[in-house]
């Protein structure tokens, strides 16, 4: 999904530069699906460090994994690429995103 996001976001291309942060990014995604419970967090993590992202993977109680992950446009959208690819633990029905310019309020990638 590319273009504007819901609450009005740039999708990723949608303005380049435009991150706070010399043009680096932060994508949130809403994984859904059977996440929890398998590995998938560690599996998130373990890829963003591979990608140099900084970000989380957390559970959230409605049984979806939450990920957030700031960096280069590019290596996010990677991330996203390998979230949405069928080579994660578990099974992933659905991923939801959205885009903003980074924060850089985040500093390594931890699981919550």
């Amino acid at each position: 999904m590319t273009g504007p996001q819901p609450g009005g976001a740039p999708g990723p291309g949608a303005a380049p530069g435009a991150g706070g942060l010399s043009g680096l990014v932060r994508l949130t995604a809403w994984v859904e699906g059977r996440v929890q419970g398998v590995g998938f967090r560690w599996w998130v993590r373990s890829r963003a460090l591979e990608l140099g992202l900084s970000g989380v993977a957390e559970n959230l109680p409605d049984g979806r994994v939450k990920v957030v992950a700031e960096g280069p446009e590019d290596r996010c959208q990677e991330l996203l690429r390998r979230l949405q690819g069928g080579g994660t633990p578990g099974l992933v029905r659905r991923v939801t995103e959205r885009w903003a310019a980074a924060t850089g309020s985040l500093t390594g990638f931890v699981e919550r």
